[in-house]
């Protein structure tokens, strides 16, 4: 069994694979300062909570955004579940090239997106990743990882509105019955998600339009995604679990 960690803005999000399966997934905030025994205990004990032996678990595969939680997290998972552990950086096998200007830039998250959009749907394609930031990842049909688009996310937007707007309530982010909202929050709602999709819609075609790509497949992740995705046919994929399965899939091309 091989352990997944994708380390977020604002969760760590785990999933454990056997072989090709994913057997369990649980989530940890990574805003939430901990020690290495307090990251490795709750582990642990979350691993025993859903059914999973932690000496059966191989080795641990991990993407982070968040370098401030990388020592205490890596030495509780070294200490209480797996000593191999392989981090998402410079020089490890990918299956894709990055060809942008300057490859360092690129987040261990979005290789492992692309890496995942790739292998499981081929090429050329856009991968969304809706999450604290909603970012476009475009993979060529040779496995270039060749460029990425970055924008603020529907709850960095939404933040925004109801922090530095002294009147405007913070609110529960959905799709409203009607984009032709009569009160405060349906109207928060409609320009939220709305705008959202319209973003969405725009940059695909963009990226359709500059690229010649007419049969760009595009796939979709992020907790939010699913709302934007059932909302526009341009969206021919949505996973939930698309960063975890790249994490497995790099994992594995690092370990045969």
């Amino acid at each position: 069994m091989v352990l997944a960690a994708d380390v977020g803005n604002t969760n760590i999000t785990f999933g454990v694979y056997d072989e090709k399966r994913l057997a369990t997934t649980f989530r940890l905030m990574s805003k939430t300062p901990r020690t290495s025994d307090e990251y490795g205990v709750l582990i642990t004990e979350l691993l025993q909570k859903n059914g999973i032996d932690r000496g059966k678990i191989e080795g641990t595969v991990i993407a982070s955004v968040v370098p401030n939680v990388m020592h205490s997290l890596v030495g509780g998972i070294r200490r209480y579940v797996s000593e191999r552990i392989l981090q998402v950086g410079a020089g490890i096998k990918t299956g894709i090239k990055i060809v942008t200007e300057n490859p360092k830039e690129i987040g261990p998250d979005r290789i492992v997106d692309a890496v995942a959009a790739y292998e499981l749907y081929g090429g050329p394609v856009l991968v969304i990743d809706f999450g604290t930031a909603t970012t476009y990842d475009l993979v060529d049909i040779n496995g270039c990882f060749c460029a990425g688009i970055t924008a603020p996310g529907i709850r960095i937007s939404a933040k925004a509105l109801w922090e530095d707007t002294a009147r405007l309530p913070e609110i529960e982010i959905k799709k409203p019955a009607s984009i032709l909202a009569q009160e405060t929050i349906s109207s928060m709602q409609a320009g939220l998600v709305y705008g959202q999709i319209g973003q969405t819609e725009y940059i695909i075609q963009r990226v359709k339009s500059e690229t010649g790509y007419e049969n760009l497949k595009v796939v979709a992740t992020g907790g939010l995604g699913r709302i934007i995705s059932g909302e526009t046919s341009m969206i021919q994929e949505y996973n939930s679990f698309l960063t975890l399965e790249g994490l497995r899939i790099i994992y594995g091309k690092n370990n045969r």
